[in-house]
């Protein structure tokens, strides 16, 4: 990401302001934040939660980095944050634990939408159904077969036909 100052140099000081409600970014160079006084404080989401040292980033081989972006896990330590999204499955193993610590679980447990059970029963319904019909024709109980297959298009149409 360029400068949005000097639009030359490449940005790695992340400002973000809000001023009566609204937000405004900038995106600097080492030379233009140097320029406009502002100082890279070094505070991430790591050492604000106190995980800055902890096992499981110290465990990963010193010379572990992510084959897209060249993160490692040193710059992870110091800001908090990863450099692409290919990074998330590089330090995955280290990032479990990190997460588990911080939440109750590493798995969503919340609301789901109304029709999801019903529609999920439905799809298990028509995959035993499935399976029933290639059984009963490779055992050749074609009437068999034939009553699955029907009740099989009936729930494929659904309640309309």
């Amino acid at each position: 990401m360029k400068c949005d100052v000097c639009q030359n140099g490449e940005a790695s000081i992340f400002l973000t302001e809000i001023v009566q409600g609204k937000m405004k970014k900038a995106n600097l160079c080492p030379v233009c934040a140097k320029a406009k006084d502002v100082e890279q404080s070094g505070f991430g989401l790591v050492e604000a939660l106190g995980l800055a040292t902890t096992p499981e980033l110290d465990m990963a081989p010193a010379g572990t980095k992510c084959p897209i972006c060249g993160f490692s896990q040193t710059d992870f330590k110091k800001t908090g944050r990863f450099g692409c999204s290919h990074c998330y499955d590089v330090f995955g193993d280290l990032l479990a634990p990190m997460l588990k610590s911080m939440h109750k679980g590493s798995q969503h447990i919340g609301k789901k939408p109304a029709d999801f059970e019903r529609l999920a029963e439905q799809e298990r319904k028509l995959e035993t159904l499935r399976t029933d019909l290639e059984s009963a024709v490779k055992a050749e109980e074609y009437e068999r077969a034939a009553t699955l297959r029907d009740q099989l298009r009936q729930m494929e149409l659904g309640p309309l036909a």
